[in-house]
This record gives C-alpha cells, structure tokens and sequence, in this order.
C-alpha cells in the first residue's frame, strides 16, 4: 500500500469496516443511480420521439395541405413546446454530433417521409435542439426546430437513495458495533490485568460466540491468577519458614563462645537473613496490596523522605518540585523511593532526587554519580534476582530484587520505571506516573 494510503488508512478495526462497507454501499447506489438514470432516459426518450415524430408529421402534412396564403396563420397554432415551424429561414451549421440528438434528427427525418430533408443543423445556442430544412409537395421549404427536451429523474429520488444510504451506513455501524466492542472489552480487561494479575472479569453477555469467547477469557484469567498466587504462597512461605532456623543458628553462634570464623558465620546468616526478607518482600508485592489510593502533595512526601535520609547522615538532596497533587498510593511510593534511593547510595555514594512535569506526565527521578549499568543490561536488571556483578557476591551486587520491586509496584500504580545512564556519569531512574487531571497545585499538608 502506497505512503499515502497508510497515513489515510484507519487504525481501529471499526473504522476500517466501516469504511470499505460505507464505500462499498456508497458505489452500489451511485451505480445503482445511474442505472435508473439511463433506463429512464431511455425509455422517456422512446416514449417521446415516437410521440413527437408523429406530431411533427402531421403538423408538415397539415401546412402541405393549406393554400401558401394560409400556412403563416397556422404555424403558431401548430406550435408546441418541444417543436415550431417557420417559412423562411436558412440552415447553415453542421448536422449534429451527440448520438443522442444525432440519433433523435434521424428519428424525426424519417417520420418525415415522404417529404424530403434537404439539410439538418444543430443550432448553436440551443444544444439540445437542429433544424431542419423540409421541401413541400408545391415546391416551397418548411423549417422545422425540433428540440431534444430531457428528462431527469425527480429529485426525490436521489433523496431517497441518499437516505437509503445513510440507513444502510447506520446499519452497519451497529453491525460493526457489535462485533467490536467485544473486542474493545477484552483488551481493556487485559490492559487492567496489572502484576498482581488479579482478575477483571468480562461480562459474558451478547452474542453465543462473543460469551464464549468471555467466558474463555475469564477462565484463563483465574487460571493465571490461581498459578501465580500459588507460586507466591510457595515462596512467601518458604522464605517465611526460613526465618526460625535462621535466627536459631544465630543464637547458638552467640552462644559458642572462642569460635573460629565467627564473624564470617555472622555475615553469611546476615545475607541469609536479607535474602529471606527481600523474598517475603517481593511475594508480597506480587501478591498486590489492599492500600487505597488518596490524594496527596507529591512534592511533600518526596520532600519528607529525602529528610529522613538526610537526619540519618546520608548523602540524599532534593533537586527539584513540580507543585503536584495526584491520587496514589502513598505507602507503595515510599517502597519505590526507598527502594530507588538505597540503590543510588549503594552503588553511587549519594542519591538528587526530583519532581519534574514533563510530557504530560508527572517524573520522578533518582540520580546518582555511581559507574552505571551497561547499555544491554538496563531492561535486565528490572527482572528478579539479577545482578549486574559477575561475581554474584551480595555484599557488592545485592540480592536482585530492589529494582524489580520497584518496577512491579510502579506498574501496579499505573507508572512506569525506567533507568538510564547519564552523559556526566552515573544512573538514573525515572518512576513515571499519570498526570493529575487537575494539573499543576501549590503544594499543600504533609500526606
């Protein structure tokens, strides 16, 4: 398909139907239209030369009858709307082209007969209408204009073919319709199938194959669902249980007093311990959460994190604010904040963070001055448990699990997390979020 035609093309399925059936309609009357055109010029056409042939005839045979003294006073009398008559007169323009009109002289010449055409002319100003030369019986010329007189088709009848075309269109827009918004339903369901993959059943209504086809989609979706909540109960509960015998090898550590190594033992349990958490931390997250979203002032919640973390001593700024208020969940922000920034300062010493509006879309971004991550690996290190060190030690690549909580509550708050390396150095991560329907706010209370 040419350039052209793809800018043009629709993109939803309901409009491209629509238009090739619209069209499709739209040819079938217009050819539909000229059908009726032509059959009834035809047949009016028919019905008046044979009409008008024998006028004309009778009229000449009348005036050849008549004293020469008399046929000046019958030639009004014998006039008619489509036909005259006229004693003197000249015919000097070319005999007609238009089949139509060429085929109508030949018509009217021969119910002329037995009186004789000397010439046929078209008349220039009249398109419609020739003259032509008739020698009488006594030797004299009749001229006779004879006029081609259309007929067109009543105007209601382009009307009702424009309103049968409009019904028809209507029609199938419902038709269209109707096959559609199945479909439209479906994918606005699995749009709204976030990461906890809870399930937004379909009403399983309409037509038998599009309640089928529901009913299908509901089933898969609390198959899903039910797959992955056991997956989740399976790790939160193994990570879980893990916790007692941990925390009993610690206490008996402390309690063999002299023991070599004792400090390595330590820290291998610390990891174990870490690990454990961070996995009850992720089950629950995918297992979704039952906070309810409120509003909120953005910039004051960023703002009271960064202090938090700048009373503690660490190296935490604040770059910038939007002026924002968006309805979200405060609790799960604050996990992804938290989560973002505790990266920043692992691996970047120190963490700018700001609130930016741009592209329509509330932004914000946690920057460190840290090594960065490889081009190929920034998508990668999103998922579970990977890490960017080789090594696989925890004390230097961590457990993998920071930035993958971060992106599934972002995507479960209707955001979007992206990292980027920066020209000067370093990373940054983008939690993108929608933006709120009432625009810019002054910042207001502390949520």
């Amino acid at each position: 398909m040419p350039a052209f035609l793809q800018r043009l093309w629709p993109a939803t399925l309901l409009a491209r139907v629509m238009l090739l059936v619209v069209l499709g309609m739209a040819v079938a009357q217009v050819l539909t239209y000229l059908a009726i055109r032509y059959e009834r010029s035809q047949t009016l056409m028919n019905l008046m030369v044979s009409g008008v042939e024998r006028d004309i005839a009778s009229s000449v045979a009348i005036l050849d009858r008549l004293p020469a003294s008399e046929r000046t006073q019958w030639l009004s009398r014998l006039e008619r709307p489509n036909y005259s008559f006229s004693l003197e007169g000249v015919v000097d323009t070319p005999p007609p082209t238009a089949p139509a009109l060429s085929r109508f002289a030949e018509i009217v010449g021969n119910a002329l007969r037995p009186f004789p055409v000397l010439a046929v002319g078209q008349v220039g100003q009249q398109p419609e209408a020739v003259r032509m030369q008739v020698r009488l019986n006594d030797g004299s010329s009749l001229y006779v204009l004879a006029r081609r007189v259309p007929m067109p088709v009543a105007d209601w009848v382009t009307w009702l073919l424009l309103a049968q075309l409009v019904a028809l269109a209507g029609c199938a827009w419902a038709g269209m319709r109707l096959v559609t918004r199945p479909l439209a339903r479906l994918a606005a369901a699995a749009d709204q199938l976030g990461p906890d993959l809870r399930p937004s059943l379909v009403a399983e209504g309409g037509p038998a194959e599009v309640t089928q086809a529901a009913r299908a989609f509901n089933a898969m979706q609390k198959r899903i669902a039910g797959y992955l909540q056991e997956r989740m109960q399976i790790l939160a509960a193994i990570s879980h249980d893990l916790q007692t015998p941990i925390t009993r090898m610690r206490l008996r550590l402390d309690l063999m007093d002299g023991m070599p190594d004792a400090d390595k033992f330590h820290q291998d349990l610390e990891s174990m311990r870490t690990l454990v958490q961070e996995g009850v931390s992720y089950a629950k997250t995918l297992q979704g959460s039952d906070e309810k979203p409120r509003r909120l002032d953005l910039d004051a919640l960023v703002r009271s994190i960064v202090n938090d973390y700048a009373d503690t001593g660490r190296p935490v700024t604040l770059t910038a604010e939007a002026g924002v208020s968006l309805d979200s969940r405060p609790h799960a922000l604050r996990r992804i904040l938290a989560n973002l920034i505790d990266n920043a300062l692992k691996y970047g010493e120190s963490a700018e963070v700001g609130v930016r509006l741009r592209a329509g879309r509330v932004q914000i971004e946690v920057c460190d001055h840290g090594p960065g991550i490889p081009e190929d690996q920034l998508a990668a290190v999103l998922q579970p448990f990977y890490r960017v060190e080789g090594s696989r030690n925890r004390e230097t690549g961590g457990t993998g699990l920071g930035l993958a909580i971060a992106h599934q509550l972002a995507q479960a708050l209707g955001g979007q997390l992206n990292l980027q390396n920066r020209l000067e150095g370093g990373l940054c991560a983008s939690l993108s979020l929608p933006t709120p329907a009432n625009g810019p706010s002054h910042p207001g209370p502390h949520p």
